[in-house]
């Protein structure tokens, strides 16, 4: 039976699995190799080795409603988007509230984890760490890595033969570029992301919706006028949440490149443009990558930028299901409440309260994510760890009886229900039922707008509402109770 649980990484992932598991009677132990908590959001002056950091100005690009933990809202005086150290500062607050520090080694690092002998039998692991000089080795019954994605920097030297008050942004495939600030100016995602608009992408051909996307994102600027356009526009590719490029752009302060053909001592050349350009600085934008070099490559090997794991989670072929990676996944959504949902399934799974289907089953759906066949309908999430984010949390939450049922909610309280359907896709609708059930849940539902608009509306200003708008949210309502009928009866 599974007691004694080692968690690799006290970041957003590695906090969560903790508290899960103390909810359900585990044992934690969490190693983090740094002298605190946070992981990427813990922003340093100096790099630290293994672990990747923010640089000193981000804010965050899923709004705080989107993406807290989901038993945790952010502080009411937050701004929507949060800068990185309000962000720590909220992994701390988390931290303290449940009580997890004490389970948390710092300045310690995994050096390798191996299957104990009689693994086929107890699915224990030998985990090894050190900690100021001193190795140490300890058994557990389980394993949760929760060292995410963002691990080495991933720097593409090998595609340059050699080896700025104006800026160039060289971009080889461009990208759909959006705002935080979108419709009436509500955070991005809460407006993007509801149950209602993905099942109505789901159910449009590919095409159509990629027609859609456009269309939307060209709203704001036009995407090929500025250069930035992405060359393929069928498969799903990471937005740039960035408010700042098209002011930049038109006004001159950045010129859009293309790929770099050649550095040289003090220039670059662009591809499809002869003239060199005087360079000073070159900045690689390029992300990360990211290695499990504490495990052998026949317990998780790494190739083409995925790893062979059943639900993005557990090792499909061994015989025990008692190692699982926390976070290596890339959700349209924020990763803390992807990564929660993930760990309260693989707690069920380790107190065997949630059965896994057969490693040849698991392969098999392994093997077809591989394949990256699409449907032809919905977005194309086609490439390595990218996920529909509402589908994948849904799926995890049916796994352990922890998924909303909308069609009995439309009967006992359905101004919940509506909200859940049509509104925001917040984290609390993954504690409304099933283990781990917060009571609050259904308050913040229904105050999540509430808190989005108070921290912006610091001045009061009078609205006169006209008999437009009185009948037309009244049409409206009408329409979206004739929607309701046809969707769910």
């Amino acid at each position: 039976m599974v007691k004694r649980v080692a968690i690799v990484g006290a970041g957003v992932s590695g906090l969560a699995s903790i508290k899960c598991c103390l909810e359900e009677g585990l044992e934690p132990t969490c190693f983090e190799r740094s002298c605190d908590l946070g992981g990427l959001w813990r922003f340093t002056e100096h790099v630290e080795e293994g672990r990747a950091s923010l640089y000193n100005s981000v804010v965050s690009n899923s709004s705080k409603e989107m993406s807290c933990y989901s038993d945790f809202p952010f502080p009411e005086d937050y701004p929507n988007f949060v800068p990185n150290s309000l962000f720590l500062e909220y992994l701390q607050l988390y931290a303290t509230q449940f009580n997890l520090l004490r389970c948390i080694y710092f300045n310690t690092k995994v050096c390798s984890i191996t299957k104990r002998p009689d693994f086929a039998v107890s699915g224990q692991w030998e985990v090894v760490t050190v900690c100021q000089g001193k190795q140490s080795s300890d058994t557990f019954d389980a394993v949760m890595v929760c060292t995410g994605f963002l691990t080495n920097p991933h720097l593409p030297l090998d595609s340059f033969p050699v080896f700025f008050f104006q800026v160039f942004l060289s971009t080889t495939g461009g990208a759909w570029v959006i705002s935080r600030v979108f419709d009436s100016g509500y955070p991005w995602d809460m407006i993007f992301m509801t149950r209602f608009q993905n099942m109505l992408r789901n159910l449009l051909p590919t095409p159509v919706v990629s027609w859609l996307i456009s269309k939307k994102m060209n709203s704001w600027f036009n995407h090929v006028n500025y250069g930035v356009a992405p060359e393929d526009r069928t498969q799903l590719r990471e937005p740039v949440l960035n408010d700042e490029l098209p002011g930049r752009i038109i006004t001159g302060k950045v010129l859009i490149k293309p790929s770099i053909k050649e550095v040289k001592e003090n220039s670059v050349v662009f591809n499809n443009t002869p003239k060199e350009e005087p360079i000073d600085v070159i900045v690689f934008a390029t992300g990360y990558s990211f290695a499990f070099p504490f495990l052998d490559e026949s317990i998780v090997k790494v190739e083409d930028g995925q790893a062979s794991l059943y639900k993005y989670i557990f090792p499909a072929h061994l015989p025990k299901p008692t190692l699982a990676v926390i976070g290596l996944i890339k959700p349209l959504g924020s990763m803390i409440p992807t990564g929660e949902t993930q760990a309260r399934w693989v707690v069920q799974v380790l107190k065997g309260a949630t059965t896994l289907p057969p490693p040849s089953v698991m392969m098999k759906e392994v093997n077809e994510r591989k394949k990256n066949k699409h449907s032809g309908f919905g977005l194309c999430y086609c490439k390595a760890l990218q996920s529909d984010y509402i589908t994948y949390i849904d799926d995890l939450l049916t796994s352990i009886n922890a998924k909303p049922d909308l069609r009995a909610m439309l009967l006992t309280d359905p101004r919940l229900a509506l909200s859940i359907f049509f509104g925001p896709c917040t984290p609390y609708h993954f504690r409304l039922t099933g283990p781990g059930k917060w009571e609050g849940a259904r308050k913040a539902i229904l105050t999540q707008w509430d808190r989005t608009v108070n921290v912006t509306k610091t001045r009061t200003v009078q609205e006169t509402p006209s008999t437009f708008e009185t009948l037309l949210k009244l049409f409206s309502f009408l329409a979206l109770l004739v929607a309701v009928f046809f969707i769910f009866l």
